[in-house]
């Protein structure tokens, strides 16, 4: 079921991000659970600032995010 969550939350945040013009990166509010947050920035699918209320997600974030998309609406 954890794995689940973090699939889901993986996937919202990529569904409620937006492109960063300057740097070309999908940018997301991070209002989720710490510890999936947490999870997600240790397999590198998003990086950023604990302090910060935005995270990115990174290329293989996104990579998977799309994969995600397929797997749950085909």
């Amino acid at each position: 079921m954890e794995d689940k969550i973090k699939e889901l939350t993986l996937l919202l945040l990529y569904l409620t991000s937006w492109e960063e013009k300057d740097v070309k990166m999908r940018r997301s509010w991070k209002g989720y659970p710490f510890d999936i947050m947490n999870e997600l920035m240790d397999e590198e699918k998003i990086t950023g600032s604990y302090r910060a209320k935005s995270v990115y997600l990174t290329e293989s974030g996104v990579e998977e995010a799309e994969k995600l998309m397929k797997k749950y609406w085909g």
